[in-house]
């Protein structure tokens, strides 16, 4: 019984892992199972939805692009100022 179980380590210890391809290969096979399982799940906008979203992301960036443009505006016109008063 001993000599079983020597034989079936010394079988497992000289077993070869697989070529590097082939691991490769099998987890680039389950990576794009996983994906395509995901995207699946996914629940696209619809067209409506889409146009709205977009209008609310540029009137968005328009806001805040204005709110920034104004703040430097007033601290260029303080420095300015300032450099003014000190120079």
């Amino acid at each position: 019984m001993a000599d079983k179980e020597i034989t079936t380590t010394e079988n497992k210890l000289k077993k070869k892992p697989p070529n590097f391809f082939v691991r490769v290969g099998k987890r680039l096979g389950r990576w794009f199972r996983e994906m395509r399982s995901e995207l699946k799940k996914v629940v696209w906008p619809t067209p409506s939805q889409l146009i709205n979203n977009s209008w609310v992301v540029i009137v968005s960036v328009i806001t805040v692009g204005a709110i920034i443009a104004g703040i430097d505006f007033v601290m260029q016109t303080v420095i300015n100022a300032l450099a003014g008063i000190t120079g």
